[in-house]
């Protein structure tokens, strides 16, 4: 598969600007992204401060993962995406305290549950093959 650079899906979420916070999603299927960021290395990014991220905002990288597959997942279908809302995060594990390397962050995101009316995910962000986050969203579903 092909990436698919932010262009092609940024429409669909609503995430823009700086707080889009992923770059390109390097392949998907109906239950799983990959994607990637160079976001977090940026002074432009809301999340940042000068001492780097907090690891604990790897939780909306995942989130938004989350939101763009739902939104791909469901413009392959012909239907325009349901707005979203993170809801809860669950059995979050966090492998540091700040991300300041600016190395790329790989994110992916598995799709436990899904219905009209809400959303599971789980989600991983790795950097140089080491995983900094992991955890469970939740995310609710305008019906």
């Amino acid at each position: 598969m092909k990436p698919l650079p932010r262009a092609d899906w940024q429409a669909l979420i609503p995430h823009t600007g700086a707080m889009c916070l992923l770059d390109e999603v390097l392949e998907w299927d109906a239950e799983h992204l990959l994607g990637r960021s160079h976001q977090h290395a940026q002074a432009s990014n809301p999340l940042r401060s000068d001492a780097g991220l907090r690891a604990v905002h790897l939780c909306e990288y995942g989130a938004q993962a989350a939101a763009v597959h739902g939104a791909l997942q469901a413009r392959s279908c012909g239907i325009r995406p349901p707005p979203g809302l993170l809801v809860a995060l669950r059995e979050v594990r966090l492998a540091c305290c700040w991300v300041s390397d600016p190395a790329v962050l790989d994110i992916q995101v598995w799709r436990v549950h899904s219905d009209a009316a809400a959303a599971l995910y789980m989600f991983r962000i790795a950097q140089r093959g080491q995983c900094l986050a992991e955890g469970r969203a939740l995310i609710a579903l305008a019906i």
